[in-house]
């Protein structure tokens, strides 16, 4: 089923859209959205800013080594989900930490949030994509407590974030980037799934994000 839907969104893919132009176009955003968040955090006045800055740094440099692939989606909302997920964080407006007793256990869930997802990027190395894609299934290190460990240690870093630097703002932007998260992690399922190898994966690695929860 997944299969001929993935066809039928290639057909209808104007020609010019081709899986090499989208990994040529995310690497050239990627790039642009890092300068951009760089430049808040430094303009910043709260000394924890820096601290956002870790994933994203980590998210441009495995983007800008990663392969090409030749499965990768290109229904239209695939790519919206992922761009919501990938744009709303760098949103997020560095103000002052209000809450002092959560910065400690703030910085703790930055700190090993980060450990983790670079531990599942050293993983995948040039495996990894912004789009949905299948570059490879990895099941050794963090893949064998979830399936999806780099968002696992995005989901950290971003509460930690909000610990830190709690505002109504940040909270939306937060909210509106993991409601993408999920639903782009529904999608790359999808498409993996298409692969056997992702669907014995499935079988052995039960939990997608939080083990025993989700």
């Amino acid at each position: 089923m997944s299969t001929s839907i993935d066809r039928a969104a290639q057909a209808r893919a104007p020609r010019w859209l081709t899986p090499a132009r989208l990994d040529r176009t995310e690497q050239v955003v990627i790039v642009l959205l890092w300068m951009w968040l760089a430049w808040r955090v430094f303009a910043s006045a709260n000394g924890l800013a820096w601290l956002a800055l870790i994933s994203e740094t980590a998210i441009m440099f495995f983007v800008l080594i990663r392969r090409p692939t030749d499965q990768i989606s290109l229904r239209l909302g695939d790519w919206l989900l992922a761009i919501t997920a990938t744009l709303a964080p760098l949103l997020i407006m560095p103000g002052p930490s209000l809450w002092q007793a959560a910065v400690p256990l703030g910085i703790g869930l930055i700190l090993l949030g980060n450990v983790f997802q670079l531990w599942a990027k050293f993983c995948l190395r040039r495996s990894f994509g912004i789009g949905a894609a299948n570059r490879g299934i990895k099941i050794g290190g963090p893949y064998r407590i979830v399936r999806h460990p780099m968002y696992a240690g995005y989901l950290a870093v971003h509460v930690g974030i909000f610990l830190t630097m709690p505002s109504v703002i940040n909270l939306v932007v937060y909210v509106i980037a993991w409601w993408a998260q999920l639903l782009r992690l529904n999608a790359e399922e999808l498409l993996l799934s298409q692969d056997q190898s992702y669907r014995e994966f499935t079988g052995r690695t039960r939990w997608r994000l939080i083990p025993r929860i989700y």
